[in-house]
């Protein structure tokens, strides 16, 4: 039982910057404890870091007594939404979308629901989607929509003002499915308040639209921002490409890594939108962090909370003592183990097939933009290979100098790592 009160959650929510838009009357209607739900789509076997900022949000609504409701799309999964959409998804099996729904099952719950309270619900729209009939769903659902309204939506109408593209009938009817689905939380477990980014206002509106004409029930909306970097790029992308919530897509030592090089520009964001840490202590740590950047206190603090709320405390802990020895130059301590993770995303990797000149393997790696360029790195002594310095042109990568007789770690630099692998 939360001992907050259950209205103070806009206070923290705004403090942490994370109200984009809300229905009028939700302050009203949070002043005692509510059912609150946010839909997450399998569009992939995993989600992405961006979707950390409303499972958060809904795990912030629980420690302030209300009860959250994970929707995990099934059925929405298969239509495809919209929302500023240039075109139209591809329509995935049902079979590989009900898969991905299991694994966003497994991978959103543990995020949402606070072991020490234990109310939140998980759901698929599936099951009460997949045995409606058309007419039903034209005479329950279809009847309570204008189709001027639904064109008037900014999402709709940006594809329809396009003239390369255009929209189906089919994703034109994704507001009403997830109007229906709000409907049904309602009916099912009292929920009376949506949440979700700021590019899904019309379809959320939507829902509170339905209930009001079909049942005569007062819901509310509230949106969060969709997280950008302080210089205005995609929170969440790389060179090497999206950081997922997925081990096995993005290792955890690579997870701990993007955090920890959050820019300092990014670090007081970062720390309100994606940790639970109190808005007045984060403070505090950006204070000190001020103080002394170059000790990158705050990563550190960001990095570790984040790792731990999405992979657990053990795994963690494995990416700060890899991430210590790989910066601290300890790579003879490398474990086999530390190895398999580096390869399995963590670093840029290449397969070698035999033995490789440095300058090749430079190249090979990324750490080089031509065979020229590696030989100035190795005559300026820039250039390491399992932790010792490397500078002859003629040093040669083979299974007798690997580690474990596979891996290869080249670093050039302070910071910049390559690895390969003999296959």
């Amino acid at each position: 039982m939360s001992t907050l009160s259950p209205a103070a959650i806009l206070t923290d929510l705004k403090a942490r910057g994370l109200i984009s838009q809300t229905t009028p009357g939700l302050a009203e209607h949070l002043a005692q404890p509510r059912t609150l739900y946010c839909g997450f789509d399998p569009t992939a076997d995993s989600l992405h870091i961006g979707s950390l900022v409303p499972l958060l949000a809904l795990r912030r609504f629980q420690q302030y007594g209300h009860t959250p409701v994970v929707l995990v799309g099934g059925a929405t999964g298969m239509i495809g939404d919209p929302s500023f959409k240039a075109q139209e998804r591809k329509l995935n099996t049902t079979e590989t979308v009900h898969a991905w729904s299991e694994k966003l099952k497994a991978q959103t719950f543990p995020l949402v629901n606070d072991p020490a309270i234990n109310t939140a619900k998980l759901v698929n729209n599936y099951s009460w989607t997949h045995t409606l009939d058309v007419l039903t769903f034209l005479r329950d659902i279809g009847k309570h929509f204008s189709v001027n309204n639904l064109i008037a939506k900014e999402a709709i109408r940006s594809r329809l003002e396009r003239e390369d593209s255009g929209i189906s009938f089919t994703e034109f009817t994704y507001p009403l499915l997830q109007a229906m689905d709000f409907a049904e939380l309602n009916r099912q477990h009292s929920v009376t308040v949506q949440i979700g980014g700021s590019d899904q206002w019309g379809n959320m509106v939507a829902g509170t639209e339905l209930l009001r004409k079909s049942r005569g029930v007062e819901a509310h909306v509230l949106t969060l921002p969709l997280v950008t970097k302080a210089d205005g790029t995609k929170f969440g992308k790389t060179e090497s490409g999206t950081i997922w919530l997925s081990a096995e897509k993005t290792s955890p030592y690579a997870f701990y890594q993007f955090f920890l090089n959050t820019a300092d520009a990014d670090i007081e964001n970062m720390l309100k939108y994606l940790t639970l840490i109190p808005v007045p202590a984060i403070m505090e740590l950006v204070a000190g962090h001020m103080q002394a950047p170059e000790k990158r206190l705050a990563q550190r603090e960001l990095a570790s909370a984040v790792t731990e709320l999405v992979h657990g405390a053990a795994a963690r802990d494995e990416a700060v003592a890899l991430s210590a020895k790989m910066f601290e130059n300890d790579i003879a301590a490398l474990s086999e183990a530390d190895y398999a993770q580096l390869a399995g995303g963590s670093l840029p990797t290449a397969q070698l097939e035999g033995p490789t000149a440095i300058a090749d393997a430079l190249v090979t790696v990324g750490l080089a933009a031509s065979k020229r360029e590696a030989r100035e790195f190795l005559k300026g002594n820039a250039v390491q290979h399992n932790g010792q310095p490397v500078s002859e042109e003629s040093h040669t990568l083979t299974p007798a100098n690997a580690a474990y007789g596979r891996y290869h770690i080249l670093k050039r630099g302070k910071k910049l790592f390559g690895l390969l692998v003999h296959a």
